[in-house]
């Protein structure tokens, strides 16, 4: 079983604990609590970062805010419900490089995100333009809830929630909890990817995070708000039982 632990471990990039170890092995058919994967892990030397401690970007925009529409409720009983996002940055030696995401509330996935050497609006409408088209620009009434930063109360940023039909909702100044999740992702982003490297160029940190979100965060990263499996593959199983129980439904009907 060590070897197998070791494994998993090393394919989550170093930063998986023992209950998403624990996971990963049940799915592979081995019989383990997630108390015996943490004793072999401790005795193996293997243990997830912790979180580190983020420094707020967020300055109050002149613009008025939006209400806040979430009230810390962070749940969505389907995709496209509700969106979050934020900003953050990564240092490099070419210097900072601000990265934008929006988040689906109900698989946790990201479905767009932009970076740039700017911390302005037009980060921020990149962003949602990359989520807006990764849901195949059917997005009208979907609320997206951020901060009250300037890039978000920015015209620029309310004219493209506009033409996307996307409705803002905002948590109240300084307050870190009223945009949890957003925050939680880029605790993630930072202790299990941005700090564990430095970066020489801005384009390599853009490569290394765009390759991280693509290939591990939505596709391979369990999330325990998502059942514990990975966003996208979360998706596609509750999109399958929805579709399966309407088919079964229809035929009660028709029977």
């Amino acid at each position: 079983m060590d070897a197998a632990i070791e494994v998993k471990f090393t394919a989550s990039g170093g930063t998986y604990g023992s209950p998403r170890i624990t996971r990963d092995l049940h799915e592979e058919g081995w019989r383990v609590s997630a108390n015996t994967v943490a004793a072999r892990m401790a005795e193996l030397g293997l243990a997830g970062r912790p979180a580190a401690r983020r420094r707020s970007l967020t300055r109050q925009g002149a613009r008025p805010a939006a209400p806040d529409l979430v009230g810390r409720q962070f749940t969505a009983v389907a995709p496209d419900v509700l969106w979050c996002g934020d900003v953050t940055e990564i240092v490099t030696d070419e210097g900072k490089l601000y990265l934008a995401t929006v988040q689906d509330l109900f698989s946790r996935r990201l479905l767009g995100y932009a970076m740039s050497a700017h911390h302005d609006a037009a980060l921020t409408v990149a962003s949602l333009q990359m989520a807006a088209v990764t849901r195949g620009g059917d997005v009208d009434g979907v609320i997206f809830h951020s901060d009250r930063g300037g890039e978000y109360t920015a015209a620029r940023f309310q004219a493209a929630c506009r033409h996307w039909g996307v409705v803002q909702s905002m948590g109240r100044a300084g307050c870190a909890l009223d945009n949890a999740p957003a925050e939680s992702f880029n605790a993630t982003l930072k202790v299990e990817l941005a700090h564990r490297y430095r970066f020489a160029t801005r384009a390599e940190a853009r490569l290394k995070i765009a390759t991280w979100i693509a290939g591990f965060y939505n596709t391979r990263r369990r999330h325990s708000a998502a059942d514990g499996l990975p966003p996208i593959i979360y998706e596609q199983r509750i999109a399958a039982v929805r579709a399966a129980t309407t088919v079964r439904r229809q035929q009660l009907i028709a029977a």
